[in-house]
């Protein structure tokens, strides 16, 4: 069953339904609030605080580690964490997280999360410590804090943070430094911290204060970063004292001074302390949800929701970030819920970085405008996403993209938002997704994608970037083919104009890139170039590998390719696609002509026809174009990563040509058995197919019989002999193989050599020339005879077993000792036939039944003529010819007359014209 659709399980508030997002004011909680009891109920009610609290990873690992240090362990934990994060009050949640369970003590180990939290310190209670909060927006030298409330008035940070562990002796200890300014040395520190119980020092926004009393030139500001370094020694040399500190990963409008205030605390606190990345997704989803939406808890859908994604990413869990809890996952779903969790933690992770980037305020206008869009477009019937995703941001929408570009402190990116992702009809995104499989059409998955890209690379306007785990993350659903992921990015890879990729890392940017400069180059690349380009490719790929057959390239004319016995690949120009009409019929021309005459040897033509030349055009146009650009490499004054990125592509393209060479070139005809045309479909073949596309096609018809790569054997040409034949002249043996379907074709046409050979020695054939008398010389029968021995032309003959030894024993008898040689050889009618010319009528005697001679003459000629019945022909020949046969004046004058009832189809025609060919004689037919 599919999941419902977010705003069919929670409902907006309802200006965001009517579509009137209300203007977010800055909330932040204050951590002084907190420690004042001022701060809201979910704050400053600590049981409510946990309840309400998602424990992420980092705060557990910064729970855990404080619990542990307070509890007098130093393994594995730090007495200095450094918390660098900005957004939605992160930092503060950390802090208040750490200020409930010091102040709590072990009352908090009954509290939702801590005993996670007591496991993973490996301890059994959370120890009570005494805790300072110091907070650099709220603390003013000037006024100091103190002093009409009945508590001695403290004027600087180390007086107030002395008098919280230790009240008014706690004070006293650093009074003098107090009033004069100065920051108290580590002896003194040490004095004033409690012996008897751990401490807990939490300090705030640093850098406000810093820049404030800089203003002022105080001098306080430099005794605080005295302070803090001296505090941190102490606290590392101390068992049971952890001070905690939050920095900004960066402030608005960060002038010089704060930069370098900002990276000496930095420098200070990480070489001392831990940083910590603080994640305050759970917190923020929970003041999102109050603010935007009805709110009250989560539905069984969204938690249904929440487990089917949580079920995605354990299953993935090796292709997803591993900073996500993957375990946890559940709840970090059902935490951030209608959002999905990276949307909100993003702005944490990667915008915080933005000189600009309003921290909470910023984001609620965000994600009002975000929620209003999204419910509309929902109701519309436009989308049924079951969570809002990153990749559902409104780009589209004017008014959210101008939300968007505030936070980015500019509008450049307008114009790679619109061209690559959407906000216009041809944006790249939008295309490919309507090009795109039903899976990826139906899930927006290009335009997701992009969008992801542009959200996790801090939009372009920092040196962010997206890598592929986060991005799998970001756009994961229940059923999505992960591969997809990968097959998108390639598409937007390859078509935007302002996305960079490289490793698998991407981010968008302000300038174009390599794509904008291949659209421009591909356009002015001229068709001539193009084509000159294909055909020098295919050449290459069909010359690649050993040369097992002939190949002939792009003829247009039957007389380009040679009428010879031999196998021949014919290449077909990429304008011969191979459905087209004109193709066929220029093949079935080809075949059966060469030149003004007719072809002989159809059966020796294999075609190589490609199924159309659109996709080697595109390929050899972007090869093309860039080679040229890399041609301008240093006019175009490219950055490495691009310059690295020209090879890459300009490789690729050189790749890719290759193979859509092979891909386009699949189709192979050739004549079958039945005279018709066979096409061959070799499928989805690629250069590593084999060493070449010409060895590739020989092998597929080896093995489907059509070609044959060893030879055949003897009997073969045995069971095949002619019937008219008593000799078969060796080139006829060889020819029939490549003008007559019905013959396997020979990859070597030499190999009939063997054949012969391997014949002659097991005595089935007879390998003999023929003299005047009809005689035969020379005569190898039964014998060995080298197969390079054997010649093949129209003088050199096979003849068949029976022949051979009806010869063989006529020689022995003519050649037996005390033999006479006969001179004449007599015939039934009574008359004797001479050997040698019979020409010449004389008398010649025979002895008759009394012992008499007998005279019997010989005539010139002798000439009959009749019908022979067609089932009687070989008898006639048997019977009545093969007595003259090995005369030299028996000349044969024949008539043939066909005329079946349904006519005498032009296939048959072919074969009768082809088989006269071959016996030596003239093709032409009478027809009526």
């Amino acid at each position: 069953m599919a999941l419902k659709p977010w705003y069919k399980v929670i409902t907006p508030r309802e200006d965001l339904r009517d579509g009137r997002p209300l203007d977010a004011s800055e909330f932040a909680v204050h951590l002084d609030h907190v420690r004042d009891g001022r701060a809201p109920d979910d704050y400053k009610n600590p049981e409510r605080f946990f309840d309400r609290t998602f424990l992420t990873s980092s705060l557990r690992e910064l729970g855990s580690g404080v619990i542990r240090r307070l509890s007098g362990i130093k393994v594995e934990t730090s007495a200095i964490y450094n918390l660098t994060t900005q957004f939605g009050g992160g930092k503060t949640h950390a802090l208040t997280l750490l200020y409930h369970l010091a102040e709590s003590g072990p009352a908090a180990s009954n509290w939702k999360g801590v005993q996670a939290l007591l496991d993973q310190a490996g301890v059994q209670i959370v120890p009570g410590a005494a805790t300072a909060v110091f907070v650099g927006t709220e603390f003013d030298s000037l006024t100091g804090r103190g002093g009409n409330d009945g508590t001695p008035l403290r004027r600087t940070p180390w007086g107030d943070i002395a008098f919280q562990l230790g009240r008014e002796e706690g004070f006293a200890v650093v009074a003098k430094h107090d009033a004069e300014g100065t920051a108290p040395s580590t002896e003194v520190i040490r004095k004033f911290l409690p012996e008897d119980k751990p401490a807990l020092i939490l300090m705030d926004e640093l850098l406000n204060y810093l820049n404030r009393e800089r203003s002022r030139k105080s001098g306080l500001g430099g005794q605080l970063y005295s302070f803090v370094q001296n505090l941190s020694e102490e606290a590392r040399a101390q068992d049971r004292v952890v001070l905690a500190v939050s920095l900004p990963s960066i402030v608005d409008e960060m002038t010089p001074e704060d930069e370098a205030d900002f990276q000496r605390f930095e420098k200070l606190l990480d070489r001392l302390g831990k940083a910590m990345i603080m994640s305050a997704e759970s917190e923020t989803s929970e003041i999102i949800r109050r603010r935007l939406f009805e709110w009250g808890g989560l539905p069984d859908d969204a938690k249904k929701t929440a487990g089917e994604y949580a079920d995605w990413v354990q299953a993935h869990r090796t292709q997803v970030p591993t900073w996500f809890p993957v375990d946890g996952a559940k709840d970090a779903f059902a935490a951030t819920y209608p959002f999905h969790p990276t949307l909100l933690s993003v702005f944490e992770r990667k915008w915080q970085a933005l000189p600009r980037f309003q921290q909470t305020r910023g984001v609620l206008r965000l994600l009002a405008l975000w929620v209003a869009n999204a419910y509309q477009a929902g109701f519309k019937g436009a989308h049924k996403d079951p969570l809002i995703g990153m990749g559902t941001a409104p780009l589209d929408d004017p008014l959210f993209r101008s939300a968007i570009f505030e936070q980015l402190g500019g509008a450049k990116l307008e114009g790679a938002v619109t061209t690559d992702i959407c906000g216009k009809k041809d944006s790249h995104a939008l295309r490919l997704d309507k090009e795109g499989i039903e899976t990826i059409r139906k899930a927006r998955l290009h335009q997701k994608v992009a969008t992801t890209i542009f959200f996790e690379s801090n939009g372009g306007q920092a040196k962010g970037e997206a890598t592929l785990p986060e991005i799998r993350l970001a756009v994961a659903e229940p059923e999505l083919d992960v591969g997809n992921v990968e097959t998108a990015l390639e598409a937007l890879s390859t078509s935007c104009y302002y996305l960079s990729s490289e490793k698998n890392r991407y981010r968008f940017s302000l300038s174009p890139n390599l794509n904008k400069l291949l659209a421009d180059r591909r356009a002015s690349v001229q068709a001539p170039r193009v084509d000159e380009r294909i055909r020098g490719e295919v050449q290459k790929v069909f010359a690649e590998g050993k040369g097992v057959v002939d190949r002939k390239y792009f003829p247009d004319k039957s007389g380009q390719i040679p009428d010879a016995a031999l196998l021949t690949l014919i290449v077909l120009s990429p304008d011969y696609a191979i459905a087209d009409k004109a193709t066929r019929a220029f093949i079935d021309t080809v075949t059966k002509e060469h030149g003004s005459s007719g072809r002989t040897f159809k059966s020796g033509l294999i075609w190589a026809v490609p199924e159309g030349a659109g996709p080697l055009r595109d390929d050899a146009r972007k090869a093309l174009a860039w080679e040229d650009i890399a041609d301008e490499e240093l006019d175009l004054r490219l950055d490495e990563g691009q310059a690295r990125q020209l090879a890459e592509n300009l490789k690729k393209s050189q790749r890719d040509i290759k193979e859509t060479v092979w891909r386009t070139y699949k189709n192979v005809m050739l004549l079958a058995k039945d005279g018709d045309w066979k096409t061959v479909d070799l499928g989805l073949i690629h250069s590593s197919a084999a060493p070449s596309i010409s060895q590739l096609i020989i092998e597929r018809l080896v093995q489907a019989g059509d070609v044959e790569d060893k030879g055949v054997s003897p009997n073969f040409l045995v069971r095949n002999w002619p019937p008219a034949f008593k000799e078969w002249n060796t080139r006829s043996v060889r020819d029939a193989f490549f003008a007559s379907p019905q013959f396997p074709r020979l990859l070597s046409p030499d190999s009939i050599r063997d054949t012969i050979a391997r014949g002659v020695e097991n005595g089935m054939l007879g390998y003999v020339g023929k003299n005047a008398d009809g005689g035969y010389s020379p005569f190898h029968w039964n014998s060995s005879l080298p197969p390079e021995d054997v010649e093949i032309s129209a003088d050199v003959f096979i003849i068949q077993r029976e022949v051979a030894e009806a010869y063989r024993l006529g020689e022995s008898n003519i050649k037996s000792p005390g033999a006479a040689a006969p001179a004449e050889a007599p015939v039934s009618d009574g008359l004797s036939i001479p050997r040698g010319n019979g020409s010449i009528a004389r008398p010649v005697a025979a002895s008759g039944p009394d012992g008499q001679p007998i005279l019997h003459t010989t005539i010139p000629r002798l000439v009959w003529s009749g019908e022979v019945p067609h089932q009687k022909w070989m008898n006639f020949y048997t019977k009545v010819l093969s007595k003259f046969a090995a005369s030299s004046g028996l000349k044969l004058t024949l008539r043939v007359e066909v005329a079946p009832a349904e006519g005498v189809s032009s296939h048959k025609i072919e074969e009768t014209k082809v088989a006269l060919r071959e016996l030596g004689l003239k093709d032409s037919l009478e027809n009526e």
